[in-house]
């Protein structure tokens, strides 16, 4: 294009699309400026935060009791660490398997199967304990199988948010459920401590915290077998395998930018903050000369920081963009690891544990409506899947690495080390951006018949299954608008690739200039069709963008589709 000659850059309207309709909800009459503590007013909502309130009270009773058991059945710091490794391991296994099977199947059905496999396990973690049976490997060892059905449970259980509460009430609604984690963890800790404590064998009064937590599952099994389930996304065709449906999983985290950068940043995060999380144990028995009870409220100190970051996010979030707030966050936990390696008071430690609560919960939050609010509800859980599994794979790992600095030289190196490496990494992480403004219309474009397939008889035994495919889009474009047709295409490049195409390409006549070719393979036609179920109205506004550059007398593009031929034998 000649260099003195404007490049014509022609937007089409996209303010609503023609077959659009305004984004009502049935599920609550929801104002147009909601409060923070709007999502409560659905009762179904409600019932959730209340039985997942009282389990996590129960769970963050067993956090402490075990951690506590842990230090009497054994001195070793490294040994302490990995009860923290063993909670947040499962995930970083199985986070893109839940993920898959919740998007796969019923997430009712699936919650329920995993709640009572969490009941089980800490039953018999309880009947062991009271019996004087329990070592420092069996202890593990159990808690890594309970934290196996947490592992398979939360990526559905996250996902289920946008089945709850309008799509306007989801920031909300993520905050609220960080306040019941939170309000748990504030009060949790210091419960559990107080049993262990009441009691004078450690072994008793840990064994009593693990038969309350096992009772405490039985409140969500009720609300979840009392919910009546209505999916957002059903698809007409025959389900994904559980291969296939983590391979699309991937292919969609690795194609949105936004996800992607929630879960660098997540799991760089974690990997340094479970520095405070795997040796505060120790630093309550070795340092500060405390019991349980001394260990519970240092962890509810935590937990009472978290709950007030929970309660005031609504508001910190109308003055603060995410960015924002993760950077202070990240700057007073760098300060707070000082604080645990060099001044081991308790009148400077417990405040500064606090103000750790609020910077975890803030930045934590922030990730995950990142998440919730970047993805369709089709790939939902598996993307919640892939943000627990760096979530808790950043704890898993950073456990393990400062409790063998902390082994082999003190608490104070791995603290140390621990905000130095922070600080470090911290403006290579923060290259990610997290999404910002209004978040995309995920609802989906309504339905286009599909091309039917003319299989030759006896060709095709499975017509559904053949493949690979390919689709070509011919555009003509004036020369004038090339330069803003190749930049419309190739943003659509990330819609193709994450609905589903193995390939994509975009590619220019030789002869006529002006004729452009758009190229992207499906692995088979029924790929192919799950693609088309999964265009949404923002996928929709970016390939307008595209198409109202395109010009031909009137005429639509011309799309080609075409299945891969295969020798045949006559």
């Amino acid at each position: 294009m000649p260099a003195d000659k404007p490049c014509l850059h022609v937007e089409p309207k996209l303010e609503r699309l023609p077959f659009e309709t305004p984004n009502t909800d049935p599920r609550t009459p929801v104002s147009s400026t909601p409060g923070g503590w709007a999502p409560l007013s659905i009762p179904v909502f409600r019932d959730r935060f209340v039985a997942a309130t009282i389990s996590s009270v129960g769970t963050w009773m067993q956090d402490t009791a075990g951690t506590w058991l842990m230090t009497v059945l054994t001195s070793s710091p490294l040994l302490i660490a990995l009860m923290q490794t063993a909670a947040s391991l499962p995930v970083l296994f199985l986070g893109l398997l839940a993920g898959a099977t919740a998007d796969i199947f019923d997430r009712r059905k699936l919650l329920l199967l995993w709640q009572i496999w969490m009941l089980v396990s800490v039953g018999v973690l309880a009947a062991l304990t009271f019996a004087g049976l329990t070592s420092a490997w069996l202890l593990l060892g159990f808690t890594f199988l309970l934290n196996i059905g947490s592992a398979m449970n939360n990526p559905a259980w996250q996902a289920i948010i946008p089945e709850l509460v309008p799509a306007e009430l989801i920031r909300d609604s993520v905050t609220l459920n960080a306040a019941s984690n939170n309000l748990a963890r504030a009060v949790g800790p210091a419960l559990g401590g107080l049993t262990v404590a009441a009691f004078q064998r450690v072994v008793t009064g840990a064994g009593t915290v693990f038969l309350l937590n096992a009772i405490s599952y039985a409140a969500v099994i009720w609300v979840l077998w009392n919910w009546k389930r209505t999916a957002l996304f059903r698809s007409a065709l025959p389900a994904e395998r559980i291969a296939g449906s983590i391979r699309s999983g991937l292919r969609y985290v690795r194609y949105a930018p936004t996800v992607r950068a929630a879960l660098i940043q997540a799991f760089s995060f974690t990997f340094f903050v479970a520095a405070i999380w795997s040796l505060l144990a120790v630093v309550a028995r070795n340092d500060l000369h405390q019991g349980a009870l001394g260990y519970g409220v240092l962890n509810g100190s935590l937990g009472v920081g978290a709950l007030l970051a929970a309660t005031m996010l609504p508001r910190i979030r109308r003055h603060f963009s995410q960015e924002a707030i993760v950077a202070a966050s990240t700057a007073w936990i760098i300060a707070a690891l000082l604080i645990l390696g060099l001044v081991p008071l308790p009148g400077v430690v417990i405040p500064s544990l606090i103000l750790s609560g609020f910077a975890w919960t803030s930045t934590m939050s922030s990730f995950n409506i990142a998440v919730q609010l970047a993805v369709p509800p089709w790939v939902q859980a598996r993307a919640m899947g892939a943000y627990l599994m760096c979530f808790q794979g950043g704890l898993a790992l950073g456990s393990v690495l400062w409790g063998a600095i902390a082994e082999r030289a003190s608490t104070a190196a791995a603290f140390i080390v621990a905000a130095a490496a922070l600080a470090l990494s911290y403006p290579f992480t923060r290259r990610f951006r997290l999404p910002q403004g209004a978040p995309p219309d995920h609802r989906p474009r309504p339905a286009r018949p599909a091309p039917q397939p003319a299989f030759e008889a006896g060709v095709e035994e499975d017509p559904s299954r053949a493949g690979p495919v390919r689709v070509t889009v011919d555009y003509r474009v004036p020369v004038e608008n090339y330069a803003a047709f190749t930049h419309a295409i190739h943003q659509l490049r990330g819609v193709r690739l994450r609905d589903g195409a193995v390939r994509w390409g975009i590619f220019r006549d030789l002869t006529d200039p002006e004729w452009l070719s758009e190229t992207f393979i499906m692995e088979s036609w029924l790929d192919y069709l799950r693609g088309r179920e999964h265009v949404s109205l923002e996928d929709e506004r970016i390939r307008a963008r595209a198409l109202a550059l395109h010009s031909d007398g009137g005429a639509p593009p011309k799309v080609t589709h075409q299945i891969y031929a295969r020798e045949t034998v006559d």
